[in-house]
């Protein structure tokens, strides 16, 4: 149990915060829609309620990843956040059908809703909780890249970078972007509705809605698939491919390999040596090597292997190989 709470302790702060926030969200949205009867309102709800669900899951997940490896499992437990994260998808899925059915019917029959004002103060701060959890997970895509951007370059930064950011941290900032533009657009439709009488306006909104929530699950399940298979990661393979070509006594990379494992890189090299070195001159480079690739941010297992210089050039700044 104490291993646990430790492991808890590493997990992703980004989804933490974003579920405790989004439980409350969603407390707010469903007391509101329970007396207005608003169905941007209820679109809104689910989709909070959706995320609190899925943002605790991916903490718990990006948590248990951090574990250490075992005789069982030598490789460790770093693709245990995708397979939560594909799990955790489905529940936004369910949710994501469940607000577009009911925009859908809204459309077909609208009804005028109550409340405006509640209605509009209640988006409204929702909304700015909401923008917090994504200034947050902005901050922390720029953290996972080195990072201190601040103001405008923060969100400029945030989405230059999100493909390098950690799976749980990408998820955060995809799921909040949407709630934080489903709110405003939730408003939009709410005023729209009592101005005018174009009561379908909040049926629409709730349709998008579900379909910016379906937009992120299939990204969301689409990167995690890949990650759950197991994918290399082909900017890490260049830059530890040079760090190896810089060492002097390496003539050439045979094989190079960095394997994806959650937010956690595994490494394999072959490289070629001068045929007449000595065993201790190759346990030196050996250990060289190691050391200087374990220094690399995310790298937590290296594998070096060596064959004979063969005078022929293998491999080539970023041909992948």
């Amino acid at each position: 149990m104490n291993e646990i709470f430790q492991l808890l302790k590493k997990g992703n702060k980004s989804a933490l915060t974003a579920a405790i926030v989004n439980v409350l969200v969603s407390i707010i949205k469903g007391t509101t829609y329970i007396f207005t009867g608003n169905v941007a309102m209820f679109a809104e709800t689910l989709h909070s309620l959706g995320d609190a669900a899925n943002q605790f899951f991916v903490f718990v997940g990006s948590a248990l990843s951090k574990k250490r490896p075992t005789k069982r499992f030598p490789n460790g437990f770093g693709r245990v956040v995708n397979l939560v994260l594909l799990g955790a998808v489905l529940i936004v899925g369910i949710m994501a059908f469940e607000t577009i059915k009911e925009g859908i019917s809204h459309i077909f029959h609208p009804t005028e809703s109550t409340g405006f004002i509640i209605n509009l103060i209640v988006l409204g701060v929702c909304t700015i909780l909401e923008g917090f959890v994504l200034v947050k997970a902005m901050h922390e895509i720029a953290h996972d890249v080195g990072l201190e951007s601040r103001g405008l370059k923060l969100f400029k930064d945030s989405l230059a970078n999100f493909g390098k950011a950690k799976a749980a941290t990408r998820l955060v900032f995809l799921e909040d972007s949407v709630a934080t533009g489903g709110g405003l657009l939730a408003m939009i439709a709410i005023i729209i509705s009592y101005f005018t009488p174009y009561h379908q306006a909040e049926g629409i909104a709730s349709a998008l809605i579900g379909i910016m929530m379906f937009i992120v699950v299939g990204k969301v399940f689409l990167d995690n698939a890949a990650g759950a298979i197991g994918e290399s990661d082909e900017v890490l393979q260049v830059q530890i491919g040079q760090l190896v070509m810089s060492d002097p006594d390496v003539k050439d990379i045979q094989v190079i390999t960095v394997l994806k494992e959650g937010d956690f890189f595994h490494v394999e090299v072959e490289v070629e040596l001068d045929p007449e070195m000595t065993l201790a001159q190759v346990d030196d480079v050996k250990d060289r090597l190691e050391e200087n690739i374990l220094n690399v941010k995310g790298v937590v297992d290296v594998l070096v292997s060596f064959d004979e210089d063969d005078a022929i050039r293998s491999w080539e700044y970023g041909d992948g190989r």
